[in-house]
């Protein structure tokens, strides 16, 4: 189940998730941080089992109704076990947003959700020659009414 992160940003269980997700830099993460405290439209939520925060998503919601997913990590020891696809599945119930976007420039990540039924797009190389993905799942009238 999900659960709101948002008052527990800088904590270190969700420090440390969120290093996951964004390069390993102080720097780096102390700005993530303040967006998720400081912007209203940011949203921090964690998936938690038995007490223990195994993994995180944060995302935007937009005014077109879709759901701009910035962040996701789960803990290394927990990954595979289907907590990430989870976390995914749950935005979907709860928030019943149009879409679902996420851009990457991880091939891993771009084939994590391509498995989920997203359509991955090339973007072409960023500054540094890396290729990056935007990834577009639309979701269908059915699935908000589960």
């Amino acid at each position: 189940m999900l659960i709101d992160l948002k008052p527990l940003v800088g904590t270190p269980q969700v420090n440390e998730l969120l290093t996951y997700a964004v390069i390993d830099d102080p720097e780096a993460l102390e700005r993530t941080s303040a967006e998720y405290r400081e912007q209203a439209a940011m949203q921090l939520c964690g998936w938690e089992e038995e007490g223990l925060l195994l993994g995180l998503t944060g995302f935007e919601e937009t005014e077109d109704g879709s759901l701009d997913i910035r962040h996701i990590a789960v803990l290394p020891e927990n990954r595979g076990k289907g907590y990430a696809r989870g976390m995914i599945l749950e935005l979907v119930t709860t928030r019943q947003p149009r879409y679902l976007v996420a851009e990457t420039e991880d091939e891993i990540a771009a084939d994590f959700y391509r498995s989920l039924g997203f359509m991955v797009y090339s973007l072409g190389e960023n500054a540094a020659g890396i290729e990056m993905f935007r990834c577009v799942y639309e979701v269908e009238e059915s699935e908000d009414e589960e």
